[in-house]
C-alpha cells in the first residue's frame, strides 16, 4: 500500500505564494504573445504577464484561468486550464474548437498575437497535494529531503483537451523529483486528434522510465484491443487490472466529459480508492438539462414583498439585493445586479470561480462539480448554482 500524501511541504509553500491559496479573483487586460495551432481544432494560446502582474499570476500546476471577450456585441466568459509547469512572464492554455462554441471557434480561427483579452489570475484546487511540486519554483520542493525520498507515483485519465491540466502536472512533477513517476490514460477519437502530441512524446523520450502515456483511440485501431474504442466500464476495470498498478498511486486526476470523470469516480471508488485522493476537473457536465447559472438573466425585486434578501460580502463591503421568491434565482445572479465585479466564470457549477461561504439562513444547491467535501462541510457553496430557502440569506466572497 502507499503510504498517505504527506502535505506539509505543499502546505508550506502554498501559504508563502498567492498562487496557491483562495484569492481574489480579478481580471487583467493581458496581450497575447502567440498562437500555436496544435491540431486541426485546437490552438495553444500564450499571454504575455507584464513583471508588475507576475506575482498575481503565480499558479500551481493544474489551475485555471478564467478569459473574458467581447464577441459580436456580448461578453463572453470561458475557463481553460494551463498547460505549461510554473513560468514567470506568461500564462498558456489550450483551447479546442466545440460545435457551435462562441469563444473556442473565435479563437481559433481569429485570435492572433498582438490581440488583447481580460485575464483573470489563476484559480482551481485541481492540484497536486504531494509534496513535490511548487509555484514557480519547483526545485525548491525537490531539494526537500523528504521529497528525495519518496517515490511518488500520480495516475491520470483524460479525454480530448482534458489533457491541458494533465501536461501542467506532469511536467513539473518529473521536473521536479528524481523518483516520482506517472501513468496518463488518454482518450480521443484518432490519432489526429491527440492535443501535444509532440510535447508528450518529448516528455516521455525524457523521462523514459517514469513517464507512461497509453493513448486509447475510439475511432483507431490500434495493436491492442484494450488500447481501441471507447472507455467503458468493462475497459476501464481491465485498464485498472492490468495497466495500472492501483495500491501504489498517490493520487488520482480525472479531466475529460462528465462521463468518463463520473465512470472513474465510481469505479475507483468500488476499488476502495479513498475519495481525498481523487481529484476531478470538468470542462461541462455533459448533461443537457444542467441549469448554466442564471449570469445576465433581468430580474426585479416583488413590490409586493414576496422576496428573499441576499446579503453578501465581497473585498471587504457588504452588499444586499432582494430576489423575488417567484424567479428562483441564484445567489450569483442577484449579487451581479447590484455588483458587477462579482467573481465567475462559468456559470454551470464547473470552475468554482463563484465560490463563496453561506455564513446564515438556508439554501439549495443543485449542481456541485467543483467543491471538495471539506469545503461543503466547512459551509462554501457556488453561487451560480445556489438558491436562499429562507427569507434572508448571507454569504461572503472573502471567506
Amino acid at each position: 500500500m502507499s503510504e498517505t500524501p504527506d502535505t506539509s511541504a505543499v502546505e508550506e509553500a502554498t501559504e508563502a505564494s498567492a498562487g496557491g491559496g483562495k484569492r481574489r479573483a480579478t481580471f487583467n487586460t493581458l496581450a497575447v504573445s502567440e498562437v500555436r495551432k496544435l491540431t486541426s481544432d485546437s490552438v495553444e494560446v500564450t499571454f504575455e504577464v507584464p513583471e508588475e502582474l507576475v506575482a498575481d499570476y503565480d499558479y500551481l500546476p493544474g489551475q485555471y484561468v478564467a478569459i473574458r471577450a467581447q464577441i459580436n456585441g456580448h461578453e463572453v466568459r470561458r475557463s481553460y486550464s494551463i498547460c505549461a509547469d510554473p513560468t514567470p512572464g506568461e500564462i498558456r492554455v489550450a483551447i479546442k474548437k466545440d460545435m457551435g462554441g462562441v469563444f473556442s471557434t473565435w479563437a481559433n480561427e481569429q485570435l492572433a498575437a498582438g490581440d488583447t483579452l481580460d485575464v483573470m489570475n489563476p484559480q482551481g484546487a485541481f492540484t497536486s497535494k504531494v509534496n513535490i511540486t511548487s509555484m514557480n519554483d519547483p526545485e525548491r520542493l525537490a531539494e526537500r529531503e523528504v521529497a528525495k525520498k519518496r517515490n511518488v507515483h500520480l495516475v491520470a485519465f483524460a479525454a480530448g483537451s482534458g489533457i491541458t491540466p494533465i501536461m501542467a502536472i506532469a511536467r513539473a512533477l518529473l521536473r521536479a523529483s528524481d523518483t516520482a513517476a506517472m501513468d496518463v490514460i488518454y482518450a480521443n477519437r484518432s490519432s489526429m486528434d491527440v492535443m501535444f502530441a509532440e510535447e508528450l512524446g518529448d516528455l516521455k523520450d525524457k523521462y523514459p522510465s517514469r513517464l507512461a502515456v497509453h493513448h486509447v483511440l475510439s475511432r483507431e485501431q490500434r495493436i491492442s484491443p484494450l488500447m481501441s474504442g471507447r472507455i467503458d466500464h468493462d475497459k476501464l476495470e481491465e485498464l485498472l487490472d492490468h495497466v495500472i498498478q492501483v495500491d501504489s498511486t498517490d493520487e488520482w486526476f480525472l479531466c475529460g466529459p462528465f462521463e468518463l470523470v463520473q465512470l472513474c469516480r465510481d469505479v475507483l471508488k468500488e476499488r476502495g480508492v479513498d475519495e481525498s485522493r481523487v481529484r476531478f476537473e470538468l470542462f461541462t457536465t455533459g448533461k443537457p438539462t444542467t441549469p448554466q447559472g442564471q449570469q445576465g438573466r433581468v430580474v426585479k425585486a416583488d413590490p409586493k414583498g414576496e422576496n428573499y434578501e441576499i446579503v453578501f460580502n465581497l473585498d471587504g463591503t457588504s452588499a444586499q439585493v432582494k430576489s423575488p421568491k417567484s424567479a428562483a434565482e441564484t445567489v450569483l445572479n442577484a449579487a451581479l445586479r447590484v455588483r458587477p465585479d462579482v467573481p465567475f466564470a462559468c456559470a454551470g457549477g464547473v470552475c468554482g470561480t463563484c465560490r463563496a461561504k453561506v455564513t446564515s439562513g438556508e439554501f439549495e444547491m443543485e449542481e456541485n462539480f467543483a467543491l471538495e467535501k471539506d469545503e461543503l462541510d466547512a459551509g462554501y457553496v457556488l453561487t451560480c448554482q445556489t438558491r436562499p430557502t429562507s427569507d434572508r440569506l448571507s454569504v461572503d466572497f472573502d471567506a
